[in-house]
């Protein structure tokens, strides 16, 4: 008996892949860039977070443009080697184009762009497999926050997390010592959650200026050694971010 079409499963998850065109066009964006502004400055990111990089980024929408997306055909607009670079010495920030990084497009003076990524971090709570900053623990007793005792309805929340609490009388209980994290450790699910309901931040999210190319003359300049950002959370920025309205 033939199957019935009626009952053919769909998959709602399958993405649709990114065509040539798209990828052309892509290319072409980040080439315009190259040609409208005078900078162009290779960054990396640690701990992103979309919301305050979007403040950041719409803060300097009249003189600037982040590009993070796929480092693949970053290394295509501008240029693998120096014998297919779009301008004299891209090469150099393509080949330094690895993990979480992006390019900062401006016609703000060097000396403003330095000092506004200087100042600019933002504290937040660490994500599942991030590394831990600092040691915390609980002592065994009636456990407490920032904002005073901890409600009663938190308590099962607890348990689940892997920390040895009880109700008593509607105080949430420690019935024994409890390490959450040591320093270095990565963290994970449960200790991230325990870390937010103690209201402890362990993540920066920053950005880190790591060379410059410049259009006038095509000068490429290293700014400072890249740590490659190894111990830091995966990031999130959107794909080819701040290429809309181009």
């Amino acid at each position: 008996m033939p199957k019935s079409k009626r009952n053919k499963v769909v998959s709602l998850t399958k993405a649709k892949k990114k065509g040539k065109e798209w990828k052309e066009g892509i290319v072409s964006q980040v080439r315009a860039c190259i040609d409208k502004f005078p900078s162009v400055y290779l960054f990396r990111y640690f701990n992103m977070r979309n919301e305050k990089f979007k403040e950041l980024r719409d803060e300097l929408k009249d003189t600037s443009r982040f590009v993070m997306g796929s480092n693949k055909l970053l290394h295509v607009a501008l240029g693998k080697t120096d014998a297919d670079e779009y301008r004299l010495n891209l090469h150099e920030v393509s080949t330094r184009l690895t993990g979480q990084v992006g390019l900062f497009f401006t016609s703000l003076p060097r000396e403003e762009v330095e000092a506004l990524f200087k100042g600019f971090e933002h504290e937040d709570y660490a994500r599942s497999g991030s590394r831990a900053t600092s040691n915390f623990s609980l002592k065994e007793g009636p456990l407490s926050g920032p904002q005073g005792p901890l409600a009663h309805t938190i308590e099962p929340s607890l348990r689940k997390y892997g920390m040895p609490t009880k109700l008593n009388k509607g105080v949430v209980e420690l019935v024994a010592d409890h390490v959450v994290c040591r320093e270095g450790q990565r963290l994970d699910p449960s200790s991230a959650a325990i870390l937010r309901v103690f209201e402890m931040k362990m993540a920066t999210f920053k950005i880190k200026l790591l060379a410059v190319w410049q259009a006038e003359g095509d000068e490429f300049e290293e700014m400072a050694v890249d740590d490659g950002g190894e111990d830091e959370e995966d990031g999130e920025a959107d794909m080819f971010e701040g290429l809309d309205g181009m």
